[in-house]
């Protein structure tokens, strides 16, 4: 397909240096509430604070907890941060770091990432600003598990006295920036808060826009429009890469390890011949080649590179003969017939749903490919609900540790997993609790090992973050995905 864009010499808008961003978006938030996330934390890591947080250089940092330290294998204290208040005047304290975590972990909230810190069992108050984890065996992750969603801090008298539902919509955290203005499907408009404990901010306004389609996206960059574009598509990058205004900021490894996620406990599934069929019939390196103009990276692990404890595999095999072999092995001689979802949120990921229902009607596999809308999907897949085959794009930017990317999507009764292997959730469950750094990750690799023995979910491939940035502004990806409004702003 061609695009026509307008050919602009592009520059920051007098209003931008007047310190106003204006970022695109490629999805439009559902709602901001940061303990109950079903998108990316990109708009509430700017509204909210967390205990511990993450340098330009990916390290932990003190965030509301000044310090934290190890009282024995199952408890960890935190320091908190004094003087701190939230955007409404609200105090921040340990009451408020209790009620956080006690809304996430009550079963009965269902919050879509409960798995990240299901090991914590108890937050107990020490003091007003001392505060003990207590976990449910030894955890040796747990500042990197509170350095991200669901982890932000949220008032507890604001969300008692608003409700959910309101919350959702006008949240109120600690963050640099407040929630000024928020029309769903439309835009978000935060404002500097000047309070702020690091300090005020540089940007005094940003606001958010979701554009969801690309072109549309990439041309309100060139137009000035917006003066940051996330997710710039692949085949629209040189379009970036070549305007003297514009830069592409690349961030290699830096997206989502997609994958399709496959229910194996529904025939045909549920032979492991039927998955290495299908992934024997995916030729990934010309999808990364040929649809993603190379901007990802086909890896054998569903981990990343990034990650600490990934496992380097080989990537899989092409090789649709075999594929056909296996499948009339198993029964399925003559094919069968299956629905597979596939959204566009992701790079080119409508494109890459399409040839992968070719490829596997190559081999006898009659593919109903259904592309739904992100808004639709975001509440099919946590609850179980989406086809038997599903494409969803999954990555560490919680903890920069292989467990944030392995646990949430193959342990048994996690929101986000269909695998139901016993072998793996031992094996799963057991990394989680040693503290012997080795031994974990002996653990993990083993993990990533029997994913691709068993073929429990089928790893594509590893985007790389594309952004698309006006000159003079002030911006570098991040390892982690985050857009930190705080240490962005406008070259002199």
């Amino acid at each position: 397909m061609a695009f026509c864009l307008p050919i602009a010499l592009v520059s920051v808008p007098d209003h931008a240096r007047a310190s106003e961003l204006t970022i695109a978006q490629a999805t439009a938030p559902a709602a901001l509430d940061p303990g109950f996330l079903r998108e990316a934390a990109t708009l509430v890591d700017n509204v909210f604070d967390t205990l511990v947080m993450r340098d330009d250089q990916m390290r932990l940092a003190p965030g509301l907890a000044t310090e934290w330290r190890v009282i024995d294998d199952q408890t960890w204290e935190f320091e908190l941060r004094p003087g701190v208040k939230f955007h409404n005047g609200e105090p921040f304290d340990a009451e408020a770091v209790k009620f956080t975590f006690d809304r996430i972990l009550d079963p009965a909230a269902n919050a879509p990432t409960i798995s990240y810190v299901r090991t914590i069992s108890e937050v107990e108050i020490v003091d007003a600003d001392t505060v003990r984890f207590h976990t449910t065996g030894p955890d040796p992750l747990l500042p990197s598990r509170l350095s991200r969603y669901p982890a932000y801090i949220v008032p507890p008298g604001y969300l008692r006295e608003a409700g959910e539902q309101k919350f959702a919509s006008a949240p109120v955290g600690t963050g640099p920036y407040r929630v000024a203005e928020f029309v769903r499907d439309d835009h978000l408009t935060m404002v500097a808060n000047p309070d702020y404990w690091r300090g005020a901010p540089e940007l005094e306004r940003v606001i958010w826009r979701p554009i969801p389609e690309a072109t549309a996206r990439v041309a309100a960059l060139l137009s000035g429009e917006v003066q940051l574009a996330e997710s710039i598509p692949a085949d629209l990058a040189q379009v970036i890469e070549s305007n003297p205004e514009l830069r592409l900021d690349r961030v290699e490894n830096g997206g989502l390890t997609l994958y399709l996620g496959l229910k194996s406990d529904e025939p045909p599934l549920d032979d492991p011949r039927v998955r290495e069929a299908l992934s024997l019939a995916i030729d990934r390196q010309a999808v990364v080649s040929r649809l993603l103009r190379g901007f990802a990276t086909v890896h054998g692990s569903q981990a990343s590179p990034l990650d600490h404890g990934y496992l380097e595999l080989p990537a899989p095999d092409y090789d649709p003969e075999r594929a056909r072999q296996l499948l009339a092995e198993a029964g399925y001689g003559d094919g069968f017939e299956i629905r597979m979802q596939a959204p566009r949120r992701y790079n080119a990921s409508a494109d890459v749903g399409q040839y992968l229902a070719q490829a596997f009607g190559q081999i006898g596999v009659k593919v109903s490919l259904e592309i739904p809308e992100w808004s639709v999907y975001t509440q099919q897949v946590p609850s179980g609900s989406q086809a038997p085959i599903y494409m969803l794009g999954w990555g560490s930017t919680q903890t920069l540790d292989a467990d944030a990317a392995l646990y949430p999507i193959l342990r048994s009764g996690e929101p986000y997993s269909t695998v139901r292997d016993a072998e793996l959730d031992q094996l799963l469950d057991r990394s989680r609790q040693m503290l012997d750094e080795q031994e974990r990750i002996e653990l993990l690799a083993a993990v990533q090992q029997r994913v691709v023995d068993q073929r429990l979910l089928l790893t594509l491939y590893q985007e790389d973050s594309l952004y698309g940035v006006a000159n003079g502004v002030r911006f570098e990806g991040r390892a982690d995905a985050r857009i930190p409004l705080f240490d962005l702003g406008f070259n002199p």
